[in-house]
């Protein structure tokens, strides 16, 4: 068996849980899952994904598709009619 190291660190009780639950129900457990996280950023050669914070106006339009307000179109051509004239 190759040579490990271990890495302590903190996080949220329910994170840890709900990050468990989901690799888990990927066939994978935490530790494999973290290594994962680790060999992806060396290979990218920096985090394995764009940190960024969400634009507010994504984030409303968003919310308004999740809770399917705003306006429904009975086909693409009324749909594109509205997008033209706005």
């Amino acid at each position: 068996m190759a040579d490990t190291a271990t890495i302590s660190f903190r996080t949220d009780p329910q994170v840890k849980q709900r990050a468990k639950e989901l690799y888990e129900s990927m066939g994978l457990d935490l530790s494999t899952a973290l290594n994962m996280f680790l060999r992806q950023s060396l290979t990218d050669n920096g985090m394995p994904f764009r940190a960024t914070r969400e634009n507010p106006l994504n984030m409303e339009a968003r919310r308004q598709a999740d809770d399917r307000e705003g306006s429904a179109f009975p086909d693409v051509d009324t749909l594109m009619k509205d997008l033209m004239d706005a």
